[in-house]
């Protein structure tokens, strides 16, 4: 299940996956529907396994097979640029968005991923502390019934995958967060850092400065404001940037959210 609509332009079009959040499903608005339809691009909402609260969804492998099997059903059915399939999502759907960039078989070249969840154990501690029903669907996700499943939660959590750091030599991989989740929003930024962080390790990068450091880390959870003059997005100050060849991270003025206008115009830039 999916909306989907096809360009009716006679030259090839880019592909715009859009994923939906952690309790959605392809049905929820998405924003981004009619963006694309007014600019006629191609674009694929589909439903993976629906919302996080069972073993066959959070990420898992019949999830994400899901989200390529969409992939080649818009490839099949539309008149998409190959090389220009570009995949996006917020909170839910930036964990999907990632997942997607670790284990898809398909050939995409723009992933951007706002708000994301990356590591369900730190994830479902955190939940806990808030008292929210995500711990619940965490349990519920990975069948955990005495205690969380450690095995299950590393098999759905990104941040403990193997890098397909092969497709960063073409794919650009862009990391967004705002200041303010965590505390006004359901996910701290240091999931997005700890990500960006262990890709690069993952590349053997072993230029210390190109990593978000533990200091950095610490005044932006204590301080929430930006850390020098990295300009702005959609007005919005950057709180840090960093970047790596094809892979970045922008910490922005912001709360659990994506900057929509702003996050598919950058997918579209040549």
């Amino acid at each position: 299940m999916a909306y989907f609509y096809s360009s009716d332009k006679e030259e090839p079009q880019p592909l715009i996956v859009s994923l939906h959040t952690w309790s959605g499903d392809y049905s929820q608005i998405d924003s981004l529907a009619a963006m694309c339809l007014a600019r006629n691009l191609n674009y694929i909402h589909p439903n993976f396994r629906g919302a996080n609260h069972t073993r066959e969804a959070c990420c898992s492998e019949l999830a994400l097979g899901d989200i390529d099997d969409a992939i080649s059903y818009a490839i099949q059915n539309a008149n998409v640029d190959q090389n220009k399939i570009y995949v996006i999502g917020v909170s839910g759907g930036g964990y999907a968005t990632l997942s997607t960039f670790m284990k898809s078989r398909h050939h995409i070249t723009k992933f951007s991923a706002w708000a994301s969840i990356t590591d369900l154990q730190a994830w479902y501690r955190e939940s806990t502390i808030r008292n929210n029903k995500y711990a619940g669907n965490i349990l519920d996700c990975t069948g955990s019934t005495h205690g969380l499943n450690i095995n299950i939660v590393k098999e759905k959590s990104p941040i403990y995958w193997n890098t397909p750091t092969e497709k960063l030599e073409y794919a650009q991989l862009r990391i967004y967060a705002g200041i303010y989740d965590g505390i006004q929003g359901s996910v701290p930024i240091t999931h997005s850092i700890n990500f960006y962080n262990k890709l690069l390790t993952d590349m053997s990068v072993t230029d210390s400065s190109e990593y978000a450091s533990i200091s950095e880390k610490l005044l932006l959870l204590e301080k929430r404001e930006p850390l020098g003059n990295f300009g702005e997005i959609s007005g919005r100050k950057v709180c840090m940037k960093k970047q790596f060849e094809n892979l970045s991270l922008i910490i922005f003025e912001g709360n659990h959210e994506m900057l929509t206008t702003f996050a598919l115009e950058e997918l579209l830039e040549e």
